[in-house]
C-alpha cells in the first residue's frame, strides 16, 4: 500500500440510533454529503472560535471520526457533553488512518479537502511509505493544520479558509457557533486570514511575527522551501513585509 501512517491520528466511533442526528446538530458541515464519502468538518464555541477539525466516514452502523490525537481527548469529552441522553455512544477504535496519494487502493476515500491531498484510508494495520512532500502540498495549496495554523479557542474557521476546503454549509441550519459563522460570511469583509506567501531569505521559525512599516502584520507558520502559510492583516500588508531576517511577499489572490 502507498501511504501514509497518522501516528497523531486518533480515529473514534459514533454509535447508536441517534447518531447522524447527533452530530449533525453541532458541526459545521452538513452531513448528508456522507453518501457520497468522507466528510471535512469542525466543532466550534458557541462564540464560534475553533476547538477541533476532524473527518467523518459513514461506516455500517457507526460513524468514523478522524481526528488530530492532540485534540482527541478534549473533543471526546465534549461530544459526551453534548449527547445528554441522545442514544449515541462513543469509542475509540484504535483503526489506523493513513492517507496517501497516487492510485488509492480499495476501500480508500479522496480527501474532501482538495484533490491534489490525495485518498484517506482507515485500516486495523499501518500503511506503507511516507508522503515526503505533505507540507509542500500543503503550502501551495494554503491547506492549515490542526495545531498549527488552526489553533483552538483562537481561530475563526472562514479566516483559514473553511469554505474553500469545503468543511462548512451555509444552509444546513443551525450548529454549535452558527450565527458568528454566518454572519462573518453574510455580513462582514474578511480583513484577516490565511495566505501563502512567497519567503526570500532565510526562513525564520514557525510563530514569527510578520511585520510592514513598523506594525505587526501577521504570523508566519509553516515553512516548506521559499513559501510558507501566514495568518495575515489584510489591511497592515504590503511590499517589504520581513520575518526574522527574511523578506516576505504576498499576492492577495492566494488568500486561504
Amino acid at each position: 500500500m502507498d501511504g501514509e501512517r497518522h501516528d497523531k491520528r486518533t480515529v473514534l466511533a459514533l454509535g447508536g440510533s441517534e447518531r447522524l442526528e447527533f452530530l449533525q446538530g453541532i458541526v459545521t458541515n452538513d452531513l448528508a454529503g456522507l453518501s457520497e464519502g468522507l466528510m471535512y468538518t469542525a466543532l466550534l464555541t458557541p462564540q464560534g472560535k475553533y476547538l477541533a477539525d476532524f473527518f467523518v466516514k459513514g461506516d455500517g452502523d457507526r460513524l468514523l471520526v478522524d481526528v488530530a490525537t492532540p485534540l482527541a481527548a478534549d473533543l471526546f469529552k465534549r461530544l459526551k457533553m453534548y449527547k445528554l441522553r441522545a442514544d449515541v455512544t462513543l469509542d475509540e477504535t484504535g483503526l489506523h488512518a493513513i492517507r496517501g496519494l497516487g492510485p488509492a487502493p480499495e476501500g480508500a476515500l479522496p480527501d474532501p479537502r482538495h484533490p491534489a491531498l490525495g485518498w484517506r484510508l482507515y485500516a486495523e494495520t499501518p500503511g506503507g511509505e511516507p508522503v515526503t512532500d505533505w507540507e509542500a502540498l500543503r503550502v501551495a495549496h494554503c491547506i492549515p493544520e490542526s495545531g498549527v495554523e488552526l489553533i483552538p479557542n483562537d481561530t475563526f474557521i472562514l479566516e483559514a479558509g473553511f469554505e474553500r476546503l469545503h468543511g462548512v454549509d451555509f444552509r444546513k441550519g443551525c450548529y454549535v457557533g452558527q450565527e458568528v459563522t454566518a454572519r462573518m460570511k453574510h455580513k462582514t469583509v474578511l480583513k484577516k486570514g490565511l495566505a501563502t506567501v512567497a519567503i526570500s531569505g532565510e526562513a525564520p521559525a514557525p510563530g514569527t511575527e510578520i511585520t510592514h512599516a513598523g506594525k505587526v502584520a501577521g504570523t508566519l507558520y509553516t515553512v516548506a522551501g521559499d513559501r510558507g502559510i501566514a495568518y495575515l492583516r489584510f489591511d497592515r500588508t504590503g511590499e517589504g513585509m520581513e520575518a526574522g531576517g527574511a523578506r516576505v511577499s504576498w499576492a492577495p489572490e492566494t488568500v486561504g
